[in-house]
């Protein structure tokens, strides 16, 4: 629920936070939230938004106690390899040929449309393009994540994760300016799949994994090599 309302200790528990941090980063208003006489009121949405801007600062610990407190939240499966289980079977486009923000959204769209898992093309793209008129979702290095603002569950047939490689760079308003080449395109039918899988991801996205997901050399390779980096963040969690 998008805006079920939570109190410090359960925002502590659903990010893995001491207590104390998190009532320094609300006092701070680092962290949202409402300060009422009995004192801080949070929202789940607001609170899932915030962790997917923190996403390129947060430190793998980080990452994966806010997993664990949203596994814990939610009573979701730890040894699931949740990224490997959405991305379908022709979820890979590489390359990716779009040279704009636009195409890019377009081409993504139209692999999970080939899939059969878009009900409503036109309105998923529109959402997808009002999130990036909010903020560019290029938060990692190379690589942007472009999802809706909410969840879609009236759009898609089931929550799903469609990838795209770009050789040559796309101009996606990244932060610092330079070229995006890994679009990992996120659509999930309700708030716990899209935290989960924004958690999930921040952590397998460390290190290496985004080089050698780089160089993969065709869509079974890209697909491997993201296996094996899930795995090793599952074994390490």
């Amino acid at each position: 629920m998008p805006f079920e309302n939570m109190d410090i200790q359960q925002v502590s528990a659903y990010l893995g936070m001491d207590e104390r941090e998190v009532a320094r980063l609300a006092s701070r208003g680092k962290l949202p939230c409402q300060k009422r006489k009995a004192g801080f009121v949070f929202f789940k949405g607001e609170i899932d938004h915030w962790v997917e801007t923190q996403l390129h600062e947060l430190p793998d610990a980080r990452l994966a106690q806010i997993e664990q407190g949203v596994r814990n939240h939610h009573g979701m499966s730890e040894a699931r390899l949740i990224i490997s289980s959405l991305l379908p079977d022709s979820g890979i486009i590489d390359p990716l040929r779009a040279r704009s923000r636009a195409g890019v959204l377009s081409d993504l769209v139209d692999a999970a449309d080939a899939c059969g898992l878009i009900f409503s093309r036109a309105e998923l793209l529109e959402a997808l393009m009002q999130r990036e008129e909010m903020a560019s979702t290029a938060i990692l290095p190379q690589t942007a994540l472009p999802h809706p603002r909410h969840p879609v569950p009236y759009d898609i047939a089931r929550s799903f994760v469609v990838i795209g490689h770009s050789h040559a760079g796309v101009p996606f308003s990244a932060r610092d300016g330079s070229l995006t080449r890994l679009f990992f395109l996120i659509c999930c039918k309700d708030e716990r799949t899209h935290l989960h899988v924004l958690a999930r991801l921040g952590r397998v996205l460390q290190g290496d994994t985004i080089e050698n997901l780089l160089a993969a050399d065709s869509p079974s390779d890209l697909r491997r090599i993201l296996i094996d980096a899930e795995r090793a963040a599952v074994r390490a969690a």
